[in-house]
């Protein structure tokens, strides 16, 4: 277990479910289920048993620093990664990956988002130490690959090749397709979910950067020296202009010959938006999801989520989305909730204090 290490990554702004999630506060730091602990907490206590918590980074941005020490004390500065600027998760895996490598180079290594939702954890704890095992031995990337349940348009798509056992070679991977493909994906019974977690050895994704991403293998094996030291934050400056804005899965898993998926049934969501929460949550007898005080007449189909200190009285809403947080009060159907980034970009229009 010593060799085992997890990245977390927790530096997006998670624009899509505004006005709760915002530049200054996103929403991995936030409570979103209510249970009394942030996304980020939950993930971090969700790899207990599969490495010790002195091999967790969290990769984040500058601005986000004290919101990783207030929430997780337990972390070493050497532990939190902050990012000089946003470019996609290629450089953000880059960065940790090989930062890890140049303190331990048998590392192997969990890739995961922050604010993700798994019900199911010991099933996903298993699924894991599957993945870890099969990546220790063998010069492989794996990426675990969710059952669907439904045709879903928001999420990437990979196809699996057919074998024995919860192992699959992958024969390809689809970005967000349209309803009629996803229709197709779903009833062929060889696609799966891309959750967008990764396990790898550190050797492996180091050649994989190699071959597909060059300039910023070079970029980080460049600053290798100036890992765990004061220099650190000075030499990503420089580095980070060198790589590419791109994700790991356009940048690396797409292009690589050696990705193996583990279908996995884990409670799996990527809560990426307000119908994903409503789906999740638990709902009263007319189909709302409530968090807050309210009074509500002839209304279902909604989620409802407003601060506890005020009575909302809601009447006549079937389908809406009710979301208020600080200054703002956000009122939409659910079906036109891809416009929030819409909202958001308005809104920022007005002055950042919205947004």
């Amino acid at each position: 277990m010593k060799d085992n290490y997890v990245i977390i990554m927790a530096g997006g702004v998670g624009t899509r479910f505004w006005p709760f999630s915002r530049t200054t506060n996103p929403k991995q730091f936030h409570d979103v289920l209510g249970v009394g602990k942030t996304m980020i907490q939950q993930t971090v206590e969700r790899f207990e048993g599969v490495c010790p918590k002195e091999n967790i980074y969290i990769v984040t941005s500058e601005e986000y620093y004290d919101l990783c020490k207030q929430q997780m004390p337990y972390l070493s500065d050497d532990q939190i990664l902050l990012e000089p600027s946003r470019r996609n998760t290629a450089p953000c895996i880059g960065y940790a990956c090989y930062k890890i490598a140049s303190r331990n180079p048998d590392a192997n290594i969990v890739v995961a988002p922050a604010d993700h939702i798994i019900l199911k954890e010991d099933e996903f704890r298993e699924k894991i130490k599957i993945a870890l095992h099969f990546s220790a031995k063998n010069d492989v990337l794996v990426t675990l690959g969710i059952k669907p349940t439904r045709p879903d348009t928001g999420y990437g798509y990979i196809q699996f090749m057919e074998s024995e056992g919860d192992i699959k070679r992958v024969r390809t991977f689809t970005e967000k397709p349209n309803l009629e493909w996803a229709v197709k994906f779903i009833e062929s019974g060889e696609f799966v979910w891309n959750a967008g977690i990764f396990i790898w050895n550190v050797q492996t994704i180091k050649k994989s950067f190699e071959m597909f991403l060059p300039e910023m293998a070079e970029a980080f094996e460049e600053i290798k020296k100036d890992f765990y030291s004061d220099r650190e934050a000075e030499a990503l400056k420089k580095a980070y202009p060198q790589c590419k804005n791109i994700s790991i899965d356009n940048g690396v898993m797409e292009k690589a010959e050696n990705v193996f998926v583990v279908l996995s049934d884990i409670g799996w969501s990527d809560l990426g938006t307000w119908k994903s929460l409503y789906d999740v949550s638990p709902k009263d007898e007319n189909q709302n999801v409530i968090d807050g005080e309210t009074l509500l007449y002839d209304t279902k189909n909604s989620i409802i989520k407003t601060p506890h200190d005020r009575l909302v009285v809601i009447n006549g809403l079937d389908g809406y989305i009710v979301a208020e947080s600080d200054n703002v009060l956000m009122i939409c159907k659910k079906e036109d909730e891809q416009k929030v980034k819409e909202f958001v970009a308005t809104a920022g229009n007005k002055g950042k204090e919205f947004v």
